[in-house]
């Protein structure tokens, strides 16, 4: 019995299968197909929406199905059927006939869904890698090798990069996103269209040409509305026209509250926006007609000068029962010879072949407005736009003579003949024909043409051309030769670009205090539409000048002056911009500052106490008036801290890096003689420590190496001296100082380095020699804390920018000040007033008698013998008057008699 149920159900799956299976296969054929040996796919918008699916239920969520499409699209059908009839054209073409193969296509809905184009494509490319496809024989095995669509560029953006794991070539003939030209994310998409660069380029030349220099933008939220807006501002920030609103409306069509509450927002934007005269719309045709009906049933005026981009300029149902004060100017695509479509459409017999291998048609005879064959034809003739047709027309003939071209050295009549990256690369290089003009994609992929200029007859909701664009000289060519201008819009355009009435409110001169610079600040009132416009700045020199200003420029719009006034988004005038530097009020300036002043206090102080032990042995160790003079030079380096902080100027640039370059060099001159007196006197042989003990003149090599940091500064003074710069940013002006020269600013901290690599060098000799007497361990530090302090500042003012530049400088100047005090004085300071016993000159010689003996004790241990050199070197600090002073110059006590 178990057995029976198991059997019983596997019966059921397999039939339920079967059936979900053929349910599957039935509706992968919802389209329009024809056989052939080359299958070409179409993806084309056969209705408007679909209809909200909901993934989640009582359980969690289901497993993913297709939505359903709903608001069937005439136009979408007829984009369908112009490549049906380029392909039967192709098919009956001698090219083709003479190779004996012929193309047949594949032809699926998008239903204007991203999500719905995907399922599509899914069926497309199927055959690629479903290997048990041949075993279902309702199903279609043979691949293809070509997608033709869609007219959406957030469609093709995404099945795009689908088609492109297979690199099955994908050619749009509507899709103008510019970011489709990148081949390295969209190698295998190519189109016949131009991108929406040379689109909003030539909308904006229109509006200059005009001086329409204030107008609205509305957009359909997406991919390619998106793009067209950042574009068009881009452009339009370039040739000083403001853009008053941005108005975006929902993508989707399916949700109908959301997209009224938008067409609402919209219409009372424009209704408020009165002075905006000009509006460039990148919307879908079917949300302009509900703009439009709208602003009808609101009684609000559009008497403006409409821009269309291809997306919906040739729309003419939109105007149905619209009357439009206004105009309509449309760009559109080059277009060709329609007639013969026309003609297709006109021979369609609904109920015969046409009608069976295309759904499309038999859901199209079902729409209430339609009914009979007769009818559906003339809605169809209707819904031709001859660019349209054109773009499918030229997709379909480039694929032929790539194919052609293929088929001419290799048998094309099995099904994997040609694959798809073959076809990819064929159409990059090949060359076609079309109505007598040869055409060749560019290398992104484009076909760019440039655009028809079209004025809409509000009468007959028709259209005509008037202009053509040419995108590579940028300029228009008037189809009425007595035209050299746009002069047939003025009888349809309100005065032109009439903007705010703007009016002169107050001038407001504040003198500074000892300065005879003058500053005015103008405040003006305008009549403000709901979005936002930047106005004129105002000149800061002569107050009379304003009025007139204003009466001239009270009928234009043009851009803030960039170099003294900004403006935001959402704000209807300009603001001066403000001067930015590293302020003495700001919290870090304050830290600072607070910083030198205990330095400059401490400095004090070890003054007066080193003067007042001055006869003792730690001061006179520490080089005695050398000590006083190490502080003054701290002095100066700490008082340059000043200068780095307020409002910069010439002479405040100048002074502060030349006081601290002369103040830290002397610092570093003193600190040198005194590692160099040290390793004189304990690191020599006797023959040279004579010879350089003659030399040794203190005072001298300060004298010399403050000398040649001098030098350096004199000659940047001269030739390059620092001054006062300001740099323009977007909302501030930053004030900061310039060196004139980084050579010779980086020669004045290099010199300084130099030196202290030097001191560093000494020091780090003579690091192991008698404790109280020797400090060559805290010149060691002293030195190492300066040059680590300057080597992380390099790198970090080279990079930063900004006001608190000057700040990283004042950081690391107190860095290495308060370096050379902690390990130069404060271990001197605690000795004197904490270990007073170590501050006599029997402490100081103990000391040195004991390293004397430590050292003849180690020459002994290593040599078997005392040479006499190493034992008079060891005890020469004793003997040597000129490097001990003369109180520590006593004989050798009793205890230490030996050597």
């Amino acid at each position: 019995m178990a057995c029976l149920d198991l059997t019983s159900l596997f019966l059921m799956l397999s039939v339920l299968l079967a059936v979900t299976e053929a349910s599957f296969a039935q509706l992968t054929y919802q389209g329009a197909s024809a056989p052939g040996d080359i299958i070409i796919g179409g993806l084309f918008p056969i209705h408007e929406a679909v209809t909200t699916v909901n993934y989640t239920g009582a359980n969690g969520f289901s497993p993913p199905q297709r939505p359903n499409c709903r608001k069937f699209y005439t136009k979408g059908l007829n984009q369908a059927l112009a490549m049906i009839h380029a392909v039967e054209m192709a098919n009956s073409s001698p090219m083709l006939r003479r190779l004996n193969i012929t193309l047949g296509y594949r032809i699926y809905d998008t239903c204007s869904d991203v999500t719905t184009a995907l399922w599509a494509v899914q069926d497309l490319i199927r055959p690629f890698s479903d290997c048990d496809s041949s075993t279902n024989s309702s199903y279609p095995v043979q691949p293809i090798t070509a997608v033709i669509g869609t007219t959406s560029s957030e469609i093709s953006i995404a099945i795009a990069r689908e088609l492109n794991l297979l690199l099955i070539p994908q050619i749009s003939y509507a899709s103008t996103a510019t970011i489709l030209s990148d081949k390295s994310r969209f190698p295998a998409f190519m189109r016949t269209v131009p991108t929406d660069e040379y689109q909003t380029n030539a909308m904006v030349k229109l509006l200059k040409d005009n001086k329409w220099t204030w107008v609205g933008i509305i957009i359909t939220d997406g991919d390619y509305g998106r793009s067209a807006m950042e574009s068009f501002v881009k452009h339009t920030e370039t040739e000083g026209i403001c853009v008053a609103f941005k108005a975006i409306l929902p993508d989707s069509l399916a949700n109908e509250q959301k997209l009224n509450t938008c067409i609402n927002k919209t219409v009372d934007i424009i209704e408020k926006s009165t002075k905006v005269n000009v509006v460039v719309s990148f919307a879908k045709s079917s949300q302009m007609k509900l703009l439009f009906e709208r602003l009808l049933s609101k009684n609000v005026s559009n008497n403006k000068v409409w821009v269309a981009s291809d997306n919906w300029s040739s729309a003419k149902d939109i105007l149905k029962d619209v009357n439009l004060s206004g105009t309509v100017l449309g760009f559109t695509f080059k277009s060709g010879n329609v007639t013969p479509f026309q003609q297709y459409l006109k021979d369609l017999q609904f109920d015969s072949e046409d009608k069976m291998n295309n759904s499309f048609l038999n859901e199209f005879l079902k729409q209430p407005d339609i009914g009979h064959a007769a009818k559906a034809v003339k809605q169809l003739i209707k819904n031709t736009f001859s660019d349209v047709v054109f773009n499918i027309q030229m997709a379909v003939s480039a694929i032929t003579n790539a194919v052609a071209e293929l088929c001419v050295t290799k048998q094309c009549m099995t099904h994997t003949a040609i694959q798809p990256w073959e076809l990819l690369r064929q159409l990059r290089n090949v060359t076609f024909e079309k109505e007598g003009v040869m055409y060749k994609f560019d290398e992104n992929g484009d076909i760019n043409l440039g655009y028809d200029i079209c004025q809409w007859d509000e009468q007959e909701s028709g259209h005509g051309k008037i202009a053509e664009y040419d995108p590579f000289n940028n300029s228009f060519t008037f189809t009425n030769k007595n035209l050299s201008h746009f002069e047939c819009l003025e009888a349809c355009v309100l005065p032109q670009c009439q903007l705010h009435r703007m009016w002169y409110r107050s001038v407001q001169t504040a003198v500074s205090q000892g300065s005879t610079r003058k500053q005015q600040r103008v405040s003006t009132l305008a009549v403000m539409s709901a979005s936002p416009v930047r106005k004129t700045s105002i000149p800061t020199t002569q107050a009379s000048s304003l009025v007139s200003l204003y009466t001239k420029d009270a009928d234009s719009c043009s851009q803030c002056d960039t170099k003294s006034m900004w403006s935001n988004d959402n704000s209807s005038e300009c603001q001066p911009k403000t001067y930015e530097y590293f302020e003495w009020n700001s919290g870090f300036a304050i830290a600072l500052l607070s910083m030198a002043a205990l330095g400059i206090l401490l400095l004090f102080s070890l003054s007066a106490l080193f003067f007042w032990q001055r006869r003792s042995p730690v001061v006179k160790a520490a080089g005695g008036p050398l000590c006083h003079l190490i502080l003054f030079s701290l002095l100066g380096s700490f008082v340059s801290v000043i200068f780095f902080v307020g409002e910069p100027t010439n002479m405040t640039c100048m002074v502060r890096q030349v006081l601290f370059g002369l103040s830290f060099t002397l610092c570093v001159s003193c600190i040198l003689v005194k590692s160099l007196k040290i390793l004189l006197a304990f690191q020599m042989n006797l023959e040279l420590k004579e010879l350089l003990n003659r030399l040794y003149k203190p005072y001298v090599i300060i004298c010399i190496c403050t000398g040649l940091q001098i030098i350096i500064c004199a000659v940047w003074l001269t030739l390059y001296r620092p001054f006062k710069d300001k740099v323009v940013q977007p909302k501030v002006i930053l004030l900061e100082c310039k060196e004139g020269s980084s050579v010779m600013f980086g020669l004045m901290l290099g010199y300084i380095v130099l030196l202290a690599l030097i001191c560093f060098t000494f020091a780090y000799k003579g690091r192991k020699l008698p404790q109280k007497y020797n400090e060559a361990k805290f010149i060691t530090f002293g030195m190492l804390i300066y040059l680590m302090a300057w080597v992380i500042f390099i790198p970090v003012h080279v990079t930063t920018s900004g006001k608190y530049v000057p700040a990283v400088e004042v950081v690391v100047i107190l860095i290495s000040n308060y370096g050379i005090l902690c390990c130069h004085f404060l271990p001197k300071c605690y000795i004197i007033i904490y270990k007073k016993e170590h501050n006599t000159k029997d402490a100081f010689m103990k000391n040195v008698y004991e390293y004397a003996r430590k050292s003849a004790e180690n020459i002994r241990g290593l040599n078997g013998t005392e040479p006499r050199s190493k034992m008079e070197n060891s005890v020469y600090i004793i003997s040597n008057p000129s490097l001990v002073p003369e109180e520590e110059q006593v004989s050798e006590p009793e205890k230490d008699t030996t050597p």
